[in-house]
């Protein structure tokens, strides 16, 4: 019998709002988003997203993926400042699913016992 290798991951919206402080300065707009599904990054059709403050999100997302502690501050923060220092955008993250994912359909590698 073959062990149970699954796992969940939630999917995650990244939504582009304004600090109401600061003017939006970069190359984002409020309203904007995109969705990480797994390892599967989809933007609407037309739209861009920078790849700066992609940079700065992908740490912060992959972890948000995870099932993580109530107490961690990563389960209770989910607004993430544009790494512009002049610029009023901010990152909303939301966890908007959960999908099962399977180790041996994900990798080739043998889990150790």
């Amino acid at each position: 019998m073959q062990k149970d290798d699954s796992f969940e991951l939630y999917d995650i919206k990244v939504e582009v709002i304004n600090n109401g402080i600061k003017p939006m300065v970069c190359n984002h707009k409020v309203g904007d988003y995109f969705i990480l599904s797994g390892e599967n990054f989809s933007l609407p059709n037309g739209q861009t997203f920078p790849i700066y403050c992609l940079a700065t999100l992908i740490p912060i997302i992959t972890v948000k993926q995870r099932l993580t502690d109530p107490n961690d501050w990563i389960s209770t923060d989910h607004e993430i400042a544009c790494p512009d220092i002049n610029c009023g955008g901010v990152f909303k993250i939301s966890r908007i699913g959960k999908k099962t994912f399977y180790h041996h359909l994900v990798t080739k590698m043998e889990q150790s016992s």
